[in-house]
């Protein structure tokens, strides 16, 4: 103990903090990767994540009576339909790149209501996960070191968000949104087997191998639209 902090609690709050909702700001980025701006599902996670922490701060242990499977079904569902309309717009992104039009189109208007519940359904869940870490640690004594090191955590992540968001939007589209696309299926198909008492090998780390395959069906599923696009060849024309 330091200072009346005992280090102990407030590297596991600290941790767990960075680890829970580092998912959230990816998320937040992929939600908004066919947007102008990050903010409507920044806002989104930041209600989300308030709404959790007023809970927790006013009821303590009560917010454990709210069912998690429910969060995790409504944030399956959210993250599902944005994954539909954000692989209509990546089709959409691959097809000008494609037909090489002149001019740099203006990307289709984004669905500002979609993202802030995305964004809001993403914070609630992955705070959730936090909080009742910290009521555990709460319980054990240790709430205002629990709380230095949520606090600090939650800091350190929005700075290196602000540090990086520049970089991530200058990826190019394409890519972005393809990368994007795959990020919200596999937190939707993650979510969904969680809620359904699913048992992933690796919890969290199953993201990894679920990203991946996203991608590859992502990108499988848009190869199968732009060939269906392609003219077919005129009768007697060169094979």
């Amino acid at each position: 103990m330091i200072g009346g902090v005992t280090v102990g609690a407030l590297i596991v709050a600290f941790v767990v903090t960075v680890l829970e909702l580092t998912e959230v700001v990816a998320l937040v980025f992929a939600l908004s990767a066919d947007a102008t701006t990050v903010r409507h599902g920044a806002l989104g996670a930041t209600a989300g994540t308030a709404v959790v922490a007023l809970v927790a701060l006013g009821t303590g242990a009560a917010i454990l009576a709210v069912p998690h499977a429910w969060l995790l079904w409504a944030s399956a569902v959210v993250l599902a339909a944005f994954a539909v309309f954000l692989f209509r717009s990546t089709l959409k992104t691959y097809r000008r790149a494609r037909a090489a039009q002149a001019g740099s189109p203006s990307p289709p208007p984004s669905r500002v209501a979609l993202q802030f519940a995305g964004g809001f359904t993403v914070g609630a869940v992955e705070s959730t996960e936090v909080v009742v870490v910290l009521l555990a640690l709460t319980a054990a004594g240790e709430g205002g070191s629990a709380i230095l090191g949520s606090v600090a955590g939650g800091i350190c992540l929005v700075a290196a968000a602000a540090l990086v968001h520049d970089r991530i939007r200058r990826i190019k589209t394409v890519w972005l949104k393809l990368g994007a696309t795959a990020m919200v299926l596999a937190f939707a198909v993650f979510w969904t087997g969680e809620a359904a008492g699913l048992r992933w090998p690796g919890a969290d780390l199953v993201l990894v191998p679920l990203f991946v395959a996203s991608l590859l069906v992502v990108r499988g599923a848009l190869e199968l639209r732009l060939r269906a696009d392609r003219p077919a060849p005129r009768p007697g024309g060169p094979a």
